[in-house]
């Protein structure tokens, strides 16, 4: 090995391998609050028949809201992205569609958990109302592997952080992979804060892989889970070779 004085490289660089890209996207103003203000008179509609929202509590809706007509003008902005995120990604096929779009409220002290979208290409999520405490959300490393060494550092960078926090306003539209593992912290505000989510697939496979996991596909999801199960089972007690 050279002394440490003399020169011992050429040159040096460091390459960047498989991103993970989250997109933000601000719509106008005036855009925005035309949009919201039918978005919101829609869903205090849906919520009339149930209580308000104890401390710690949220409230979604159903599953199909991109075909409702009081959120098409939205719905249009969520195509009109995703056009562009395809288009940037250079993938070579652009027939996708909604395979699903609720609305999430959260009361003040209510969370959501760690999770990912299965069974989509892409996710978003649209902030109708959000307050000081409330306009955060947290990305997650998707690399489970880069988790099982993690040495102390000096500095937090994204090269070595494990998780991203981004602040969101009112207006702001996020897309990112379906696969990306996200999660909202407790709702610190004394307001609710109320968003719009939404997946993409490809239209060739939205027909049979998209569709939501709960609410009233719950029931068909606890009997394909119990037939896993029931494979498992069998297995284990299969006789051997």
């Amino acid at each position: 090995m050279p002394k440490a004085s003399a020169l011992w490289v050429s040159g040096s660089d460091v390459i960047p391998m498989f991103p993970t890209f989250v997109w933000r996207v601000q719509l106008e103003a005036q855009l925005r609050r035309g949009i919201d203000a039918k978005m919101l008179s829609a869903l205090t509609r849906m919520r009339r028949a149930t209580p308000p929202l104890a401390p710690g509590h949220a409230w979604q809706s159903i599953q199909t809201l991109h075909t409702l007509e009081d959120f098409q003008d939205l719905v249009a902005c969520f195509r009109r992205a995703v056009a562009g995120i395809l288009h940037f990604l250079k993938v070579g096929y652009d027939a996708s569609e909604i395979s699903a779009c609720w609305a999430t409220v959260l009361a003040t002290g209510a969370a959501h958990r760690v999770h990912h979208h299965p069974n989509n290409y892409l996710s978003g999520v649209y902030y109708l109302r959000t307050h000081p405490g409330a306009d955060t959300i947290n990305f997650h490393d998707p690399r489970s592997q880069a988790g099982i060494i993690r040495p102390p550092v000096v500095a937090l960078t994204a090269g070595n952080t494990d998780q991203v926090v981004l602040r969101v306003q009112n207006g702001t539209l996020l897309i990112f992979p379906a696969y990306l593992p996200h999660s909202v912290d407790a709702n610190a505000s004394v307001e609710e804060r109320v968003s719009i989510s939404f997946n993409v697939m490809f239209s060739a496979f939205a027909q049979n892989l998209s569709k939501p996991q709960w609410g009233d596909h719950a029931s068909s999801r606890r009997r394909s889970g119990a037939k896993r199960r029931a494979s498992v089972n069998e297995m284990r007690h299969a006789p051997g070779p």
